[in-house]
This record gives C-alpha cells, sequence and structure tokens, in this order.
C-alpha cells in the first residue's frame, strides 16, 4: 500500500540480499541500491498481463538461502596447495559460495536458476592473481595439468562469457589488477591493468592534474550501462560499446596496444597509433572473449574532458520512419556527431515516457496537441560534447536535420531524466522477478537497409509468441548503419521454454539481417550460431589462432565463441 494513499502499490523489497545468499549474487549491483517501477509503468505491466494487485502481494523465490552446493572439487590437493603458493593462500578459495559468486554473471537465466535452486557449472577454485607474474605462473602451471582457466572480471557478462563449463579456476582480475599505470598527456593515452573498474578509470581521469600532474583533465569516452559493474578488460575482451559511443567509438576503438599473457607466450603488441606490418594482431584478439590468453594490460585513447560543453536535445517524431531517416541523415550529413544519441520506437516511447514521469506534463500536452499519436509517435533523445563551437554546431545542425523530419524539440529534460536513471534502470530486474515477471535483452548491429526488416521482424516473432512488452532502441550510429536493442518484459515461464522463446529470437535476428551481436559479446549462449553465421573459413582461421595460443584448449572452454563446440550443438538457421 503507498503511503497516504488507498491506492495500492507493491511492497518492492529494499531489505539487501541476506550474506552470501543466492539473491547476493544474482541481484544486479549494489546490494543497497534499489529502483522500482513507478505508478504508471506498474499500471502498464497489470493491463498487459491481466494482472490484479493481489498478485502483488506476496513475492516469490526470492533467493535468500544460504548457497549450498554439495558439488565435488575436482582438483588433486597439490594442485590447489601449488594455487596457493603461486598466488598467496589468503588469494585463493574453494569455499562453495565463492566458486558460485565467480562462476556466475548476470544473465535472466542464470537468475531465474538460482531463484529455483537450481546450480549450473561451477569452477572448482577461485584465485585471485596479484600481478602478471601470478598469471604466468598459473597458466604455465595449468597447461601442463591441463586445468581449465575462465577469466572473470566485474561478472556483467549477459551471455554466459565467464560459466566454467568445464570446472577448473576462475581468475578474478578486479582484486589487485585494478590500476592505471600511466597517463601519457603528450600522446593523450593511458595505460592501465585488466581489471580497472569503470568509474575508478573514469574518476582518475577526470582528476587527472592531481594523481597524475596533467595540465589537462581527460575522460575515457565508455559508458556501458554496467559501467558501474564493468572492467576495462571486459569491455575490450567482449567487443563492447558504450552509451556516447557515436561520438567516442567503441571499446574497439580506444585500443592502441595489449598485452596478453597465453598457454603459449606473452604477447604485447606495439604502441603506435597505426602501422601498415600485416594483418592487425590487435583486432585480432580484442573481442577474443579470454579464449586465447588473459589480458592483462592495455594502453587506450583518452579524450578531454569538456563537461560544460554539453548540449542536451530531445525530439518527438510523428513516426518510426520519419525518425529513423532523421537518424540516417545526422549520421550520414558529415557535420560531426553527437555523442548520446539514442532512438525509441514506439512502445519503447510510450514505457519511456511512463517511466520518466513526462507523460501527463506540458511537453507530453504540446506533442498530444500536435497530433503526435501514443504507439506511433517516436523519442530521440542526445546530447554532444567536445569543443565549444563544435558541440553547439552539431546540436543546431542536428535541430535542423529533425525539423525537416517533422521532428518537435522536446528541450534537454527528457535526456537530463535518462541521465538520471542511465544505470540503474537495471535495478528493476528484481522487482519484477520477485514477482514472476521477465525483463530481458537482446541487441543486434544492422544497416540502414536492413532497419525495418530486423525491427519488424523480430518484434512480430515476440508478438506472435507472447503478450510481452517489446520495447526497441537504436543507440549506437554509423555512417552505414546503427544498432537494434530490444527490451522484452513478459510473464514467467519455465526455464526450457524460455530458452528455447529466445533462441527464436536470435534466429530471427539473423534471418532479417542482422549480426549476432552488437555490443554484448558472443559467449556461450551465441555460440551455437557462429559457424553458421562468419562461415567455416572464418571459424578456421579463429581456431587455428587457438590452437597456436592454446593448444591444450584450456582457455575458457566448453562453448566460447563456439571455437570447440560440437557440430550437433551448432544452430542450423
Amino acid at each position: 500500500m503507498k503511503k497516504g494513499t488507498d491506492r495500492f502499490y507493491p511492497s518492492w523489497r529494499e531489505s539487501p540480499p541476506e550474506e552470501r545468499s543466492y539473491r547476493s549474487i544474482f541481484k544486479w549491483g549494489s546490494p543497497n541500491i534499489y529502483k522500482h517501477p513507478n505508478a504508471k509503468l506498474y499500471s502498464l505491466l497489470k493491463s498487459r498481463f491481466d494482472l490484479n494487485d493481489s498478485h502483488f502481494i506476496n513475492r516469490q523465490n526470492e533467493g535468500d538461502e544460504k548457497v549450498s552446493l554439495r558439488s565435488k572439487i575436482n582438483l588433486k590437493k597439490k594442485q590447489i596447495d601449488h594455487f596457493k603458493k603461486i598466488a598467496g593462500k589468503e588469494n585463493v578459495s574453494t569455499e562453495e559460495y565463492d566458486r558460485l559468486k565467480y562462476s556466475t554473471g548476470k544473465t535472466t537465466e542464470e537468475a531465474l536458476m538460482l531463484r529455483h535452486g537450481i546450480k549450473d557449472r561451477v569452477s572448482d577454485l577461485v584465485i585471485h592473481p596479484r600481478s602478471k607474474n601470478d598469471i604466468i605462473k598459473i597458466l604455465q602451471y595449468c597447461r601442463r595439468e591441463r586445468i581449465p582457466v575462465y577469466p572473470y572480471g566485474a561478472g556483467s557478462s549477459v551471455n554466459f562469457g565467464i560459466r566454467p563449463s568445464r570446472g577448473g579456476i576462475s581468475l578474478v582480475m578486479s582484486t589487485h589488477m585494478n590500476r592505471v599505470l600511466e597517463i601519457n598527456e603528450i600522446n593523450q593515452t593511458a595505460t592501465v591493468e585488466a581489471g580497472i573498474g569503470g568509474p575508478q578509470f573514469e574518476e582518475t581521469l577526470n582528476n587527472a592534474p592531481a594523481k597524475f600532474n596533467t595540465k589537462l583533465q581527460y575522460t575515457c569516452g565508455h559508458f556501458p550501462q554496467s559501467f558501474e559493474f564493468s572492467t576495462v578488460g571486459g569491455w575490450i575482451s567482449a567487443l563492447g560499446s558504450g552509451q556516447m559511443s557515436t561520438y567516442y567509438g567503441d571499446a574497439s576503438d580506444m585500443v592502441i596496444s595489449q598485452e596478453y599473457i597465453t598457454p603459449s607466450g606473452i604477447i604485447k603488441t606495439h604502441n603506435y597509433p597505426a602501422a601498415a606490418t600485416g594483418p592487425d594482431i590487435d583486432s585480432i584478439l580484442i573481442g577474443s572473449e579470454g579464449a586465447f590468453g588473459i589480458l592483462v594490460e592495455a594502453t587506450l585513447k583518452i579524450y578531454r574532458y569538456m563537461p560544460q560543453n554539453r548540449r542536451r536535445f530531445s525530439f518527438m517524431f510523428p513516426s518510426w520512419e520519419n525518425a529513423a531517416s532523421a537518424c540516417r541523415e545526422i549520421s550520414q550529413a558529415q557535420f560531426g556527431f553527437p555523442a548520446l544519441f539514442r532512438l525509441s520506437d514506439p512502445e519503447e516511447t510510450d514505457v519511456a515516457l511512463k517511466l520518466y514521469n513526462v507523460e501527463g506534463t506540458i511537453l507530453d500536452s504540446l506533442i498530444n496537441l500536435k497530433g503526435y499519436k501514443p504507439m506511433e509517435r517516436c523519442l530521440l533523445i542526445g546530447s554532444t560534447e567536445g569543443e565549444d563551437s563544435f558541440s553547439g554546431n552539431v546540436k543546431n545542425q542536428i535541430k535542423k536535420v529533425c525539423k525537416k523530419f517533422k521532428g518537435i524539440y522536446m528541450t534537454g529534460y527528457p535526456v537530463k531524466k535518462w541521465e538520471h536513471g542511465r544505470y540503474t534502470d537495471p535495478y528493476m530486474r528484481e522487482d519484477l522477478l520477485d514477482y514472476g515477471i521477465i525483463i530481458d535483452t537482446l541487441e543486434t548491429s544492422v544497416t540502414w537497409d536492413k532497419l525495418d526488416s530486423v525491427h519488424k521482424g523480430v518484434r512480430d516473432f515476440i508478438k506472435g509468441e507472447t503478450d510481452a512488452i517489446c520495447m526497441s532502441h537504436c543507440s549506437h550510429f554509423y555512417m552505414q548503419g546503427t544498432n537494434l536493442y530490444f527490451i522484452i518484459i513478459m510473464k514467467e515461464t519455465s526455464i526450457s521454454d524460455y530458452r528455447k522463446f529466445l533462441y527464436g529470437i536470435v534466429d530471427q535476428i539473423v534471418k532479417k539481417g542482422g549480426s549476432l551481436s552488437h555490443h554484448h559479446g558472443i559467449g556461450k549462449m551465441l555460440a551455437p550460431w557462429m559457424e553458421k553465421y562468419i562461415g567455416k573459413e572464418q571459424m578456421g582461421i579463429l581456431r587455428t589462432i587457438k590452437k597456436h595460443l592454446d593448444p591444450k584448449n584450456i582457455m575458457n572452454p566448453g562453448g566460447q565463441l563456439g571455437l570447440d563446440l560440437p557440430g550437433r550443438l551448432q544452430r542450423k538457421l
């Protein structure tokens, strides 16, 4: 019951997970932070799923039970003792809770399994290496003993990328190997250890004058929704992208050089902005998802930090066609790119106006008076960055293009509302799952000429299978295309049926012309599509590299990138 009214409102949970419980593993983010659906979104959920208030009285399957695995450790005592000798006994754990925690990512399927007491594959041992030297010794020993190794950054993987399919060890990079080693102001680069988290990296760059005696402040420019719970190594290893990547670029654009420890030796690429020295080894290693070796250090581009020059904007368009055409023109007009640039389709626009309390405001009244109808209109939000006159000009040019395509300017207010929740929206997943409602995401990259086909094909499939809310947006833009990010909200079903449903969505994405992934990586979840998607010749190249760097197949085995996936498990399209 909501205080001060007689209107029912669910008692969303605000107590932290019990210590060493399943919930403490699958809950997103900080244990003491929550974000609840507001009254408008709550009303939409009831209406869409034909639920009444009584459904939201009692929470279910909250996962507060203490972790209990009762699973055998398949390493010998002498092997465990050897790892303790390498990394220090305080950095090696065989505790059940630790083994499950560092074996679990943030897929919805993993959360559902743990809520129902189903334990997936877990590692035999957890190691927190202190240095590159520790990792060299660990990999040398694991190669000799044929012990699988699974790198772990911050645990926000959404593709089973850290699942230890064959036991072995989880190697946690973020505990000790999390420093900014150098900021080179002349070259405008930063060298970091791979386990450094996004907030720590950004805070160091913002305060570089005090911490590294630089003249200017800097920014990393990379802000995925998982920013607070992801590492630089994770960004690079999974080919990640950030919410401002249209201006700053994706993770692959950030990398100048890297250092990897592999079972066959050390790879350290050169620190040049560009070189014509054959196939680019950096590009081969970026996105390898721990299948070739352990990324230990990287030198990255950094950017001047000028938040005072940020210009926010938002527009409402009468239709998806108008909005997409405006975005394509902005992306191809060559006056510069915005930083944040996000287009919501009609269904996401409807939910966003509720979620950010724009519905019912003067802005909402204005667009209604203009005849921009709910479930047809589309919201575009964004901001520009860079030098002051450049940032201002980009915004002015965007306003001209949007006006041409009947976009109504809606000020920077919706952007500020979005910014306020940019990292906290995922916290609503726990609220919904507490009452048997699933929220999940899938995404893809598309060329402009395939945008409508993929958007319609995926939505038609989802709506044909379920009564789900299906929100879609484009949030990473290029001259040649964009991405589509699908957010699905639906009533809980069996885990096997839900897995089949997700597989059907991926089938539709690929059949309609989308990429297998834009920025979530492949992991073991999308591995069944890899060989069909890129072809046998390209898979042959990747497998040859794998065999050279990891001849005993100890690095993230069990399907990562589809490299060692049996043919019978490969998806046939």
